[in-house]
């Protein structure tokens, strides 16, 4: 330990030690023999402390020399603040743990921080549920109003990267400026279809004049990459194989061209974005999307796609790039001389969070909560080693083919401290003939898998892996009466012996409500209600109800 932290040591102690015993500075400074000023100092650790001064200080405070000395290595933090350390807040803030020590030797001001974060923490939390449920009205509403005219209100949880997404989808993934860009540079130096990172090394040095580092961040760090415009450096991860390696180096470039060229407030133009945050987020895209220009120019790639049908394994090796690029450069086939088959995109981890989405086909996005479990981007991690390959068929009618395939990278030979995503893509039913992966069908309703969004939005009554009750009908269900998923709403022909007591009622002059309350009120996304549509099977499954009940009536 040196001395100015020694000093520092002893001081935070020492006002520990007076606070602790709610003795004012003044009185301490009067009965040591100093004054209030320099104490003051030697408490913050700005000033040294004579021994003589010291020993008199400990007796002050009765406290054991040798013990005293014994504990000036430690750096003791408050409990409660102890705890913040990990919270992902102050990380992001920088505040080192010899910050909180200096912190803890105010107790009741540690206690009131501790406190506050806490109550922040509980705020957010409240306010998130609370936007949650508006949005859950407002959908309703907006629903309910959408066969009158009524203009839909303000979407609460509509944050910047759903912004994003509508802004990419609003210009179909396509933006010509930045592929003439990629093309320009790419013509200039005569690059080969297969890129090395080394030749973009020298690509960034010679057109942009910066230089090129490989340095390994600090400890707990995960930043790969640093753009450093003053110093006109780019720093990156050692750890970075070839083909993530590539792209980071060519979104780079992008991010300089970007800047150089104007081109984010000429894409713009004059549209306002409701968040601040969405126009940094769409120079992030821009920038990636000029990566993928500048690997897989849009020329060659297209007359590839062409000849192996959309085959993005192969299309990957091609190009030598990795199967999520080749992925994401297949939604940017929208040039109207040269369109390729429109796909939506997805990319999901293993429990099921969506951390990229992008929708070409027309397909509707859950922004909250999960999607569908039936969806073959969730299922592919069935079979990691393979391609998952589905028709799916939404409630409405409409149906998509769907292919994924699972991405590991491990880090240390561990899945566990690396990374696995699940790739998907997905066009209409009838372009799946013209993809390498497509699948034969004589019957498309038949082998079609019902899907939907998600649980919460989805209109299907009757579905095996529903994860939660949907908004679109009123949740009914019966004790006595087992669907073979709970969340599955009960029927009105499903209601058994409750419906047909209600209609004996109804036949002695009663009222039937009852029976219309038990089906959400006669919502008529709920078949069946006065029982027209009953089968044999129903009237079987009736009648068994009745005799565990108590008898046939």
């Amino acid at each position: 330990m040196n001395d100015n932290a020694l000093n520092a040591n002893v001081g935070l102690k020492l006002r520990g030690l007076r606070l602790a015993r709610n003795i004012k500075q003044a009185d301490a400074a009067k009965d040591l023999g100093v004054s209030p000023a320099y104490l003051n100092l030697i408490e913050k650790g700005k000033r040294v402390m004579p021994f003589p001064l010291l020993w008199k200080a400990l007796r002050y405070f009765d406290q054991d020399p040798e013990q005293f000395m014994s504990t000036l290595g430690e750096g003791r933090v408050d409990e409660a603040l102890a705890k913040l350390l990990d919270e992902p807040l102050l990380k992001s803030l920088d505040i080192d743990p010899e910050s909180l020590q200096s912190l803890s030797a105010e107790p009741k001001l540690a206690g009131t921080v501790a406190a506050l974060f806490n109550l922040y923490k509980n705020t957010r939390t409240q306010l998130e549920n609370v936007l949650a449920q508006l949005n859950v009205e407002e959908r309703t509403r907006a629903q309910g109003g959408a066969g009158n005219g009524t203009v839909p209100g303000v979407r609460f949880d509509y944050s910047p990267f759903d912004e994003v997404s509508d802004f990419l989808e609003t210009h179909r993934n396509y933006f010509p400026e930045i592929e003439e860009q990629a093309e320009e540079l790419r013509r200039d130096v005569s690059l080969e279809r297969q890129l090395t990172s080394g030749q973009l090394v020298q690509l960034l040095e010679r057109r942009f004049g910066y230089r090129v580092l490989f340095d390994t961040a600090p400890s707990g760090s995960s930043v790969v990459r640093r753009l450093d415009p003053e110093e006109q450096t780019l720093t990156l991860s050692p750890d970075l194989t070839e083909q993530p390696l590539k792209f980071q180096i060519a979104a780079s470039m992008g991010l300089l061209m970007l800047d150089r060229e104007k081109l984010v407030e000429r894409i713009l133009g004059a549209g306002r974005m409701r968040h601040a945050e969405t126009q940094r987020l769409i120079k992030v895209n821009l920038a990636n999307y000029f990566a993928g220009a500048l690997m897989l120019p849009y020329g060659d790639f297209f007359k590839e796609v062409q000849r192996t049908r959309y085959d993005v394994e192969l299309l990957s090796s091609i190009f030598g790039s990795t199967y999520e690029t080749v992925a994401h450069r297949l939604c940017n086939l929208s040039d109207p001389k040269r369109p390729g088959i429109p796909f939506h995109f997805l990319r999901s981890d293993i429990a099921g969070n969506i951390s990229k989405r992008y929708s070409g086909t027309g397909i509707r996005f859950a922004t909250g909560g999960g999607s569908c479990g039936k969806w073959a981007v969730h299922l592919a991690f069935l079979n990691p080693s393979q391609l998952t390959r589905q028709y799916s068929m939404m409630p409405d009618g409409t149906t998509y083919f769907c292919f994924a395939k699972v991405q590991l990278q491990p880090i240390e030979g561990s899945i566990v401290k690396g990374t696995a995503y699940s790739i998907g893509l997905g066009t209409h039913a009838e372009n799946a003939k013209f993809l390498a992966y497509g699948l034969p069908t004589n019957d498309l309703r038949k082998d079609a898998i019902p899907s939907g969004i998600s649980c919460r939005f989805c209109e299907r009554t009757d579905c095996n892996q529903r994860a939660a009750a949907s908004y679109r009908f009123a949740f009914a269900f019966d004790e006595y009466t087992k669907k073979d998923c709970f969340f599955s709403p009960l029927l009105g022909y499903e209601q058994g012996d409750k419906q047909e007591k209600d209609r004996h009622h109804g036949h002695h002059g009663g009222s039937t409500a009852g029976a219309h309350a038990a089906t959400g009120n006669g919502d008529p996304l709920l078949p069946g209600v006065n029982g027209a549509d009953r089968s044999e099977k129903h009237d079987s499954l009736d009648k068994a109800a009745r005799r565990r009940k108590g008898g046939d009536a």
